[in-house]
């Protein structure tokens, strides 16, 4: 019977000792959760983007670049994810 409880034993500890050695300590986890807000950040401002502004004229002008000295609304060149669907039925077959 005391064999049995010396291997119980052991397992445990090693387990515990297992656990102890391959636990992350706080510092390198939050060192990259750190990095991780980082590349959300610049993926943010790296994705493609179009600017939509109006000249002298009044004529709407939609552009790759940001104009200098004008107001200006930028908009996601991303396609929202998934599939649109609209309405609850086929149309007639043509």
């Amino acid at each position: 019977m005391r064999a049995w409880l010396a291997v119980v034993v052991g397992i445990a500890a090693g387990g515990g000792i297992a656990w102890w050695l391959a636990r992350e300590s706080p510092e390198p986890r939050q060192h990259t959760q750190a990095r991780a807000r980082q590349a959300a950040a610049q993926a943010q401002d790296i994705r493609p983007s179009l600017y939509r502004w109006r000249d002298d004229a009044g004529v709407l002008q939609i552009t790759d670049r940001p104009p200098t000295g004008r107001r200006y609304e930028r908009l996601d060149r991303d396609m929202p994810a998934g599939i649109r669907v609209e309405g609850d039925r086929a149309g007639p077959p043509e």
